[in-house]
């Protein structure tokens, strides 16, 4: 008697979807890249399924397997990259402080209006280019290779990141107002090419199964917690800003070379390839065998096709990232402690409940998100809940806000500061993540990658709109 074993990836989705663009690859590649007699071009070879034998000899086709979950770790690291630029500049806030420092007089009690500004002029000089790259990705990304955009994002983003490192040791107090211009100039470019690689990174997630989208997601903030993390260890260490931040960005670019090296080694793997590049093989088999189109009419994705069935999931992606961004953390970071005197209070609260909490509650929001995904097939309800979470916007500008002239200061306490940012950070997490898993789901499996890609420029996007309103409010509050 013959034994077939059906054997399925580590960690994979059994959408009805992923098993039919399965089916249509058996169809379009029989005999895989053992077999013989196929005439599928060599490009499509290399990239086929494995087989094994079974019974008398017969072969069977077996997706290959997520040997060691390597694949999915490197989804989470990379995930955790794409956010290297925002989460280092921005988790760098001592550092950017005495770089703009009034360096006239000795008195620190009166913000200069750069250091006021900063962050709403970081968030605008980091958002804008990403939504343009992001929104370029989604549109044109696809006829430019996925290799080249990968690899060559992370050589860049290592580079600018190399010069932002050396510039530390720089003494800028007399050209503030030219290193200012330079440290936006680079955050642009730095930002323009994180775009690229998450709009990459995300539309070859949307081609595996939710575990690896919510894996890419969830490295995102585990970004943030290793960059606030990484922050509050030097200032413990650390004798001055200078220092501080010296190994502080040190650290981010040892982060991008390893995530460099791990993507080139995850790019080879049989896993990767028989994921990542459906498409290829999908327009091989055309090419090779035209009766095969009768499997596959619309091979090609329409962007206003995929847009009308992703709509919604994206409205509440781009809201989501609104209401964050738009006090995130250009106002969080003027809220100080009720108490002062203590290390806590004077030195670790701002790092760790602004940037910490924060960044370890929008982890676990992604977390639960990836767990339960409810209610991901119901964006309207996903949409009123986003919609309520807007009421984080007033109750933060109500707290104490150390820097406040026109709002009355109702929420004193520390204590109520900390559970408004956790439930602010877990919300933000997990609705965001609800989103990005239900997109990928409601088109057709060749419309993934376009629709995730999609999903990212949404996000870009609300990250622009979010900033230019925290630059409003930091108006209204001065």
């Amino acid at each position: 008697m013959d034994y077939a074993t059906n054997s399925r990836p580590l960690l994979q989705d059994t959408d009805d979807r992923e098993t039919d663009s399965d089916a249509f690859l058996d169809n379009a590649y029989a005999g895989s890249i053992n077999a013989s007699s196929s005439n599928i071009p060599d490009a499509a070879r290399e990239h086929a399924t494995e087989t094994r034998i079974v019974g008398s000899g017969q072969q069977l086709r077996v997706a290959p397997s997520d040997k060691y979950n390597y694949t999915y770790l490197v989804f989470y690291l990379m995930g955790m990259t794409t956010m290297v630029p925002w989460n280092f500049f921005v988790t760098a806030e001592d550092y950017w402080q005495y770089k703009f420092r009034n360096v006239t007089t000795n008195n620190t009690s009166q913000l200069t209006p750069r250091q006021l500004e900063f962050q709403s002029d970081l968030s605008i000089a980091a958002s804008v280019p990403g939504v343009i790259f992001l929104i370029l990705n989604a549109s044109v990304g696809h006829k430019i290779p996925l290799h080249f955009r990968m690899i060559g994002s992370l050589v860049m983003m290592l580079l600018i990141m190399i010069g932002t490192t050396a510039l530390v040791r720089v003494n800028t107090d007399q050209w503030q107002d030219e290193f200012f211009h330079l440290t936006m100039l680079t955050v642009v470019v730095i930002n323009s090419f994180s775009a690229i690689l998450t709009g990459g990174l995300f539309g070859i997630a949307g081609q595996f199964s939710a575990n690896y989208m919510t894996a890419a997601v969830s490295g995102q903030a585990l970004g943030g917690i290793f960059s606030a993390l990484a922050n509050i260890i030097t200032l413990i260490y650390a004798s001055n800003p200078s220092t501080t931040a010296f190994v502080f960005f040190t650290v981010g670019c040892l982060v991008l070379l390893f995530s460099l090296v791990a993507y080139i080694v995850m790019s080879r793997t049989l896993f990767f390839k028989y994921y990542s590049c459906t498409k290829t093989l999908m327009k091989s088999s055309l090419e090779a065998d035209p009766a095969a189109r009768d499997l596959c009419p619309r091979a090609e994705p329409r962007v206003f096709t995929i847009l009308g069935k992703i709509w919604l999931y994206g409205f509440v992606e781009w809201l989501i990232f609104v209401t964050t961004l738009s006090i995130y953390p250009a106002v969080t970071v003027l809220v100080g402690s009720q108490n002062h005197g203590r290390p806590w209070n004077d030195v670790y609260f701002l790092p760790v409940v602004n940037y910490l909490l924060f960044n370890t509650g929008d982890y676990l929001g992604r977390v639960f998100a990836g767990m339960f995904e409810w209610p991901w097939n119901n964006p309207i309800l996903i949409g009123v809940l986003t919609i309520a979470r807007i009421a984080f916007v007033p109750a933060m500008l109500l707290c104490n806000i150390t820097q406040h002239h026109n709002f009355p200061v109702l929420i004193h306490s520390d204590y109520m500061f900390i559970v408004l940012m956790a439930a602010f950070a877990l919300s933000n997490g997990y609705l965001a993540n609800i989103a990005l898993i239900g997109a990928p789901r409601v088109v057709e499996a060749h419309e993934k990658e376009m629709a995730s890609s999609m999903m990212a420029a949404f996000l870009g996007i609300g990250l622009a709109c979010g900033s230019a309103i925290s630059l409003m409010i930091i108006e209204m509050i001065k």
